[in-house]
């Protein structure tokens, strides 16, 4: 006889009973410091505070917003807003701001679209952000110190909102990404099926922000419902030494961790000069977030082999916040898989021609598995709507247990976000057996006389000019009197800018065969990002057509 598989709760707070069960561990990383905390032991702790917001009148359709840094007190709080019945809105911390004004309000513009019953701020930045009249109730984490005894749990609800998710905002203004209950736990569940998580054995490593969707569901939310041993961290420790990160996988034996590709750079190159280490556990490294570069791959991959890295361990994935984080995975253990295809063919027919890899006009992609369990994936193309076949370039879009329910408050951007029940990714994919290959964004895709140029191929080139910062650059495209032309915008670090002009001018030239109609160097730290460090392209186009960059 078959047996069934056990049907799961639908809502984060049964999924958290069901998890303090196992007693699993999380320590929390602060600088050289480690604090570690039985799962079990920090549920406790928030249902006494869940007790509290409850005794405030906060609970089910209640929106608690909360800033501050990655700290045991800020996963509390989110886990005790969940047990409360209450959405959970995580406010970005900015990597890089021109001003704290800029910051204030960006933060103030999401608290009030969020319709933010309480916002909770970590001591340390609670000096900057003064009450104004129409403000919610703020309060701070010692404010909320309840008896667990006083929980009561709220009648389970698997369409009530867990988490409003701003988007990122890299091609517009960030919305609110409504995530139900079922459509989160959706998603985790297709994660662990995916990776085939075993509780324990596995321990998952971050440094990701909690306010950016891979960092809150894919690893803390997925650790948290499972008590799956988790090493936490945050993004201000990594990138003040982001040695750390592979000094933490080593220490704590991890065998699942993440990242965006920039972090991978920074990862292999801490491994090429460090002795001691072993990462023999990990067999998932995820690559994801922005573009997979193979070269940057086969760099940590290289870098790694002496430390016991399997290359098949290599991860690389397609999420979004739309789908509460994963979207299309490979098998694990896979490593990465690239397609070359001829450049010419594609930047002029859509067509993704294969040919040889490293061969003259190729242009290599990594392969980005298949939809997640509870999902599917299609190309179409975004003129017509006719569905592509396999090479065929042209939107992805998907469908399925783990798609948003919609933006919030934004019934517009909603109706175009939505091709039926099929969400508009606003990629430029195509596919090879129902595996996954992106191109780059619609938005972003400069067309040059019937060509379409993709900009991370230029800004990918640039950054390794002598003099240019890496991963600080942007290429964008500016309508000219007879044709649409590229510019290019890089941060510099070098006194001889006009060296790095010519360099830059010439990279451009060999990449597109094109000349660039023009190049700014900025001053270091001023390109537009989002809160996860990806480019704002957009922005930066708009600032460049009023003349308000900073030239170095």
């Amino acid at each position: 006889m078959t047996l069934a598989t056990p049907v799961l709760p639908l809502t984060i707070p049964e999924r958290l009973a069901l998890a303090d069960r196992r007693d699993g561990l999380v320590t929390f990383i602060d600088g050289d410091d480690a604090q570690p905390v039985r799962w079990s032991e920090l549920l406790q702790d928030a249902r006494g505070t869940a007790a509290d917001l409850a005794a405030r009148g906060v609970g089910p359709g209640s929106h608690v917003a909360l800033l501050g840094p990655t700290t045991r007190d800020l996963v509390t709080t989110i886990a005790a807003s969940w047990l409360a019945g209450a959405t959970v809105v995580v406010l970005p911390l900015p990597m890089r701001m021109s001003s704290i004004e800029e910051f204030v309000e960006q933060t103030r513009r999401r608290i009030l679209g969020a319709d933010t019953a309480l916002l909770v701020v970590d001591p340390e930045l609670a000096p900057f952000l003064e009450a104004q009249p129409g403000d919610p109730l703020t309060l701070g984490y010692d404010d909320l110190r309840g008896d667990p005894a006083a929980y009561v749990a709220p009648a389970p609800d698997p369409e009530a909102l867990a988490i409003l998710q701003f988007t990122s905002g890299s091609t517009s203004d960030p919305k609110g990404v409504m995530l139900p209950h079922r459509t989160v736990l959706a998603n985790v569940d297709a994660i662990a099926e995916a990776l085939v998580l075993d509780p324990e054995v596995d321990v998952a490593v971050s440094w990701l922000p909690l306010y950016h969707d891979m960092g809150l569901v894919g690893i803390l939310t997925s650790a948290m419902v499972r008590g799956v041993d988790l090493v936490l961290a945050g993004p201000q420790t990594f990138m003040a030494s982001p040695a750390r990160w592979v000094g933490w996988l080593s220490t704590y034996g991890g065998t699942i961790t993440a990242g965006p590709n920039f972090s991978w750079v920074l990862a292999a190159r801490a491994l090429k000069r460090l002795d001691g280490l072993d990462l023999s556990p990990l067999r998932v490294a995820l690559n994801g977030a922005e573009p997979v570069d193979p070269a940057t791959v086969a760099n940590l991959v290289e870098a790694g082999a002496r430390h016991g890295l399997r290359a098949g361990a290599v991860f690389p994935a397609f999420g979004m916040a739309e789908v509460a984080i994963a979207g299309t995975f490979p098998a694990p253990m896979s490593g990465l898989r690239v397609d070359a295809v001829d450049q010419r063919v594609l930047e002029t027919e859509r067509y993704a021609a294969p040919v040889d890899q490293g061969a003259d006009g190729s242009k290599a992609f990594a392969r980005l598995g298949t939809a997640v369990p509870g999902l599917e994936i299609r190309v179409v193309d975004p003129d017509s709507g006719a569905v592509r076949q396999d090479r065929e370039v042209g939107e992805l879009q998907i469908r399925g247990t783990s798609v948003m329910t919609g933006y919030y408050r934004r019934p517009d951007a909603t109706a175009a976000a939505f091709d039926g029940d099929w969400f508009r990714t606003g990629d430029l994919a195509y596919l090879i057996d129902g595996e996954l290959v992106l191109c780059g964004r619609i938005k972003d895709v400069i067309i040059v006389a019937g060509r379409n140029v993709f900009p991370e191929d230029v800004e990918r080139s640039v950054a390794e000019v002598e003099g240019v910062r890496a991963g600080n650059v942007i290429a964008f495209g500016v309508e000219g009197r007879r044709r649409e032309g590229v510019v290019v915008v890089a941060e510099a670090r070098s006194d001889d800018l006009a060296a790095v002009r010519g360099f830059v001018h010439a990279c451009v030239r060999d990449v597109t065969g094109l000349a660039a109609d023009d190049v700014v160097l900025v001053l270091p730290g001023t390109l537009p990002k989002t809160s996860s460090g990806k480019v704002q392209r957009s922005l930066c186009r708009d600032r460049y057509l009023g003349e308000e960059l900073q030239p170095a």
